[in-house]
């Protein structure tokens, strides 16, 4: 007879146990043969278990109480005096703190408090500090979960084998200023590995289910399928709404190695490239920032995807400390993707249309135009701003990302080609914010 499994022994013993009590010695003795023989249990702890089922669980027993009031309040007096470090470093710490303060005359602590403070380990401080911590806001991001992180394939940028058109690595550009408090905007970049094809949008916030749809717009204005998106090791990245969404939309969903920029070497480039030249280091928050940052990715796209042109990586030779690199020649996303013979002929004369009516100086305009709302939108104070209200996220998307032009193209490719990159001496010529005196009389039309 196959070993049963334990919740199927708990099952038995439950049936079992009131029959077992309410029957004579001798009907005791049989039932505990036949339970001993089926359960494989020892006989007297199958007599226990018998005799004793009806009693309740008492659960885990509390453990007596430790620390007071009075050396939590000490504790976190230490705490907020030395800047709020962690508590391995205030553990290790300790004893010269409380020695300071007690010399400067802060505080004068009891012996039998200042022995618990000095015997409290790493992990009661942080426990303690728990409470205090969550209620300042700076409650650490959930990693990813372990199944969920292994489930999706690592893609090293040595693994990029000549792909098609489609597929592209995706990162997040935080517009949060010198501090990381509170809500800012974040710029979802999309970098095509085959031609350096870059869209971008921005997040009004971050969060996996607004990512997912703000995805689906950028999809629209690709002008070829999303069939693989690589990104890092972010849980904005790492969720199952991500990951659902790429299965249902057969799209690859691959990652980088943790802590590894270089496995994403071509959107990181753009990251800089195209979106910090662009908009800065300035902070942006709210419906306003995020509409006119979509007005001017709108622009830029174009701009960029049809008239910067940029280099190609084609080959690395190492000759001892050397790498020489080989470069093909300099074209722009527009042009590698016509040039691709696994671009169909409706993707090339759909881009050849849109590339006749495009006016570059037009776009330029525009775009620094823009770029000096958004200056003045930084500089001036929150509560000075239209947008004070919280908005809806449906807003945002209908003002925003909707009116996005679309180049209605949509077909499939199969693979593409490795690392796209501007030279120094070509980077896209927008201006750090003010406009340059060649173009100033735009303005005035």
């Amino acid at each position: 007879m196959g070993q049963l499994s334990m919740a199927t022994r708990k099952e038995l013993t439950a049936a079992v146990s009131e029959r077992y009590r309410a029957s004579t010695r001798a009907e005791k003795a049989r039932i505990l043969d036949e339970f001993v023989v089926i359960t494989g249990f020892h006989r007297k702890h199958a007599m226990r278990l018998l005799r004793c089922h009806e009693r309740e669980p008492t659960g885990r027993r509390a453990r007596p109480r430790v620390y007071d009031e009075v050396e939590r309040n000490a504790l976190i007096l230490l705490w907020e005096a030395f800047d709020r470090v962690c508590g391995k470093r205030l553990k290790a710490l300790l004893p010269v703190l409380v020695e300071a303060m007690e010399r400067h005359g802060h505080f004068n602590l009891a012996p039998e408090i200042r022995g618990k403070l000095l015997a409290m380990s790493a992990a009661t401080i942080d426990r303690t500090l728990g409470p205090i911590r969550k209620g300042l806001g700076r409650s650490r991001r959930r990693p990813a979960a372990h199944a969920l992180r292994r489930s999706i394939p690592i893609r090293t940028s040595a693994d990029w084998d000549d792909p098609a058109p489609g597929f592209v690595e995706a990162d997040l550009v935080a517009h949060c200023g010198p501090s990381a408090r509170g809500s800012f905007i974040q710029t979802l970049v999309l970098t095509d590995i085959a031609t350096g094809w870059t869209e971008c949008a921005p997040l009004l916030v971050r969060e996996q289910t607004l990512l997912s749809s703000v995805l689906t717009e950028l999809r629209k204005q690709l002008p070829f399928a999303l069939l693989g998106l690589d990104t890092d090791n972010d849980t904005v990245f790492m969720n199952e709404t991500l990951k659902a969404y790429c299965d249902a939309a057969n799209i690859v969903f691959t990652r980088c190695r943790p802590y590894r920029k270089n496995d994403q070497a071509f959107v990181e480039q753009k990251n800089g490239a195209v979106v910090r030249r662009m908009v800065g280091y300035r902070r942006f928050e709210g419906l306003e920032a995020a509409a006119l940052l979509a007005k001017l990715y709108r622009s830029a796209r174009l701009f960029v995807n049809f008239f910067q042109p940029s280099f190609k990586l084609t080959s690395k030779q190492r000759d001892g400390a050397r790498v020489r690199k080989t470069y093909s020649p300099p074209a722009t996303p527009h042009q590698r993707l016509v040039a691709d013979a696994r671009t169909s002929d409706a993707v090339r004369s759909r881009l050849q249309e849109i590339y006749a009516g495009l006016d570059p100086v037009l776009l330029l305009r525009d775009s620094r135009a823009l770029q000096e709302r958004l200056a003045a939108l930084a500089d001036t104070p929150p509560a000075m701003r239209s947008d004070g209200l919280p908005q809806p996220i449906d807003l945002f998307l209908t003002l925003s990302l909707r009116r996005l032009p679309t180049c209605e193209i949509g077909s499939k490719s199969n693979h593409g080609e490795p690392a796209v990159n501007f030279c120094h001496a070509c980077r896209p010529s927008f201006p750090a914010i003010t406009p340059t005196n060649c173009f100033e009389h735009f303005s005035a039309g």
